[in-house]
């Protein structure tokens, strides 16, 4: 049955004390970080060896606040082109120990290194040959002996007040793991293109993957008229496919102008011009902004913020039409 804690008179918090509270953290934790980077040395370097060398998956594991250090940092290698998962060292122990393979490397986390799950699996990892890599706080721990490489961990105090909450020793080991991570992402030569295709539902995967090609109208979609056309037909075809422009276009589809509500609203405007009379080729605007099918589509919501306008034609190497899209359509595609 669970205890419940009685109601107590509410707490009247000091600002002050709260504040410096938080400041003492804060620096504990960072001198800790900063004490960390001296440390990185031939260790690390041969840690990342390891990894780049294997041919299977990198598996995290450890348990409580570390586990959930090391669930991150699995994330966070997976992310950034190195192939890793966590596995709970307490599951492993009843089954789970079947999903790590020979051509693996374990990545184990515990900053006494007794954790008791982690040192009843160690045997099984070691006569299989699976390289281990230790983050602990003590090198003559047992996790640290076993390990294939250590990599220190230590730090000189908690964060908490009461040396007992794990504060500044998780922090180290998930900045170590993030030392991992970036380290081996700049060794594979990881690019930004690579790092979207792992977050192809997120905003950056929309904006280093989406071309223009994908979100553009095309064939009878693309509004197009003849120089020759007049005012109203002009009108018609912009009304017709609901882009707020039309290409002017000549027989062989190549661009000419742009027809837009601007260039309608000048001329009306423009008293010299006669609405009845006047082709699309007198009103137009010449020279306009294109963009490739190829490019990335966030390269058209530079261009559309950059000038001020809210469409674009899409053109060929040749000057081809070949599309048309308009602010909305990178509304939709969350490219904006």
């Amino acid at each position: 049955m669970n205890a419940r804690i009685a109601p107590s008179a509410p707490i009247e918090l000091n600002p002050d004390a709260i504040t410096r509270s938080a400041r003492t953290v804060i620096a504990t934790e960072a001198a800790a970080v900063e004490a960390l980077e001296s440390r990185i040395g031939p260790a690390f370097v041969e840690a990342c060896r390891l990894i780049l060398g294997c041919r299977g998956r990198v598996v995290v594991s450890g348990m409580g606040k570390s586990g959930h250090i090391g669930r991150k940092i699995a994330a966070t290698l997976a992310s950034t082109g190195t192939p890793a998962f966590f596995v709970h060292p307490g599951e492993a122990s009843h089954g789970d120990l079947g999903m790590i393979l020979p051509q693996d490397v374990v990545l184990a986390i515990s900053y006494s290194g007794e954790t008791d799950e982690l040192l009843f699996i160690l045997p099984v990892i070691k006569r299989q040959g699976i390289p281990l890599i230790a983050i602990t706080g003590h090198a003559n721990s047992s996790l640290a002996i076993q390990a294939d490489v250590h990599l220190d961990g230590s730090i000189s105090s908690e964060a908490c007040p009461l040396g007992l909450a794990p504060t500044t020793s998780t922090t180290v080991a998930l900045v170590l793991g993030d030392a991992l991570a970036i380290a081996l992402l700049e060794a594979r030569g990881f690019t930004s293109d690579d790092f979207a295709r792992s977050h192809p539902a997120g905003a950056l995967g929309r904006r280093l993957l989406l071309h223009i090609s994908d979100v553009m109208h095309s064939g009878d979609e693309i509004p197009r008229v003849s120089p020759d056309a007049s005012l109203t037909a002009a009108l018609v075809e912009m009304t017709r496919k609901h882009l707020g422009m039309t290409a002017v276009v000549d027989a062989e589809q190549r661009l000419l102008g742009v027809f837009t509500d601007g260039d309608l609203r000048r001329a009306l405007d423009d008293d010299g011009v006669d609405l009845r009379g006047a082709t699309v080729a007198e009103l137009m605007t010449r020279g306009p902004k294109t963009i490739g099918p190829d490019k990335l589509a966030a390269e058209a919501a530079q261009l559309m913020e950059k000038y001020q306008i809210h469409a674009l034609l899409v053109v060929d190497d040749g000057q081809h039409v070949v599309g048309a899209l308009n602010i909305h359509d990178l509304l939709r595609a969350r490219v904006v």
